[in-house]
């Protein structure tokens, strides 16, 4: 008579295998620009995202979480449940495997690709031009969020607003502002009657001499490239960040954030004058 082998237990509802249809559709979402475009579908990872998203009211495919999760993690997943969000438990170290961060919280959310209306009246607009940094991109997302920038234009040349290392860095601005990938002349239509400011390294007005009162566009470009010819077309003006020290470009989302605080620093001071 033959003893059967041992099997790992499973508990019930329990995903156990990188097969299972959810954890295939989390890896192509985080690993392909295509299979996001076609499924419509993006991936939110750790804590603070995911309650982002709830948080906004954000659509929602299903959520993973693992078997150890922290106490804000079963925080966030009982107000997931609460809310209907289809949740589903993964088994100890699995959700590592799949996820993208060197430390997982144990929380993946497939959430949709949406877009945020766009306010009729626009008077803050950010255009990162052939941003093609990841990390830089959602860096300035993120800046932009916090200083109020009321839409983000895209052009062509510029990285994916939803890939994995864009939507990390961004922490939680896809849920807050428009993000909208738009060809030039979807962008001159958008931004007509806007002053069009170029970020330049030289040979142009600093920061703080600009007029940033009107509404504006501000357009900030790659290091690698700077600015494309389109992008120059646009601008009606062209600022520049002074760098005594010798060095020829600031890390574009560096620079971006300098540039939309000054916006921020001038409209303030503007509000406060009798």
């Amino acid at each position: 008579m033959t003893t059967p082998a041992c099997r790992p237990f499973k508990k019930p509802g329990m995903i156990t295998s990188t097969h299972n249809t959810k954890m295939q559709l989390v890896r192509d979402l985080l690993g392909r620009p295509k299979e996001r475009r076609e499924a419509g579908a993006f991936v939110a990872e750790g804590v603070r995202l995911v309650e982002e998203a709830l948080a906004a009211g954000w659509p929602f495919r299903f959520v993973l979480v693992g078997e150890n999760l922290s106490e804000r993690g079963k925080a966030l997943l009982a107000d997931l449940k609460s809310r209907g969000v289809e949740t589903e438990v993964v088994a100890k170290n699995l959700i590592q495997s799949v996820g993208e961060t060197e430390s997982s919280q144990g929380v993946l959310a497939v959430l949709e690709v949406s877009q945020l209306p766009i306010p009729q009246s626009l008077s803050f607009v950010l255009i990162p031009d052939q941003i093609r940094d990841p990390g830089n991109l959602g860096t300035l997302l993120r800046t932009a969020a916090a200083a109020g920038v009321e839409a983000v234009f895209l052009p062509p040349e510029t990285t994916e607003p939803f890939a994995p290392k864009v939507v990390r860095s961004g922490m939680g601005a896809h849920f807050h502002i428009p993000i909208i990938s738009c060809s030039w002349d979807e962008i001159r239509t958008r931004t007509k009657g806007m002053k069009i400011h170029l970020a330049e390294t030289e040979g142009s007005t600093p920061y703080w001499q600009a007029d940033f009162l009107s509404p504006l566009a501000l357009i900030v470009g790659g290091e690698a490239d700077g600015a494309s010819q389109p992008a120059r077309d646009l601008a009606s003006a062209q600022v520049a960040i002074p760098m005594p020290g010798g060095s020829d470009s600031l890390n574009a989302a560096a620079a971006g954030a300098i540039l939309m605080f000054e916006v921020v620093r001038q409209r303030i001071q503007k509000l406060g004058e009798p």
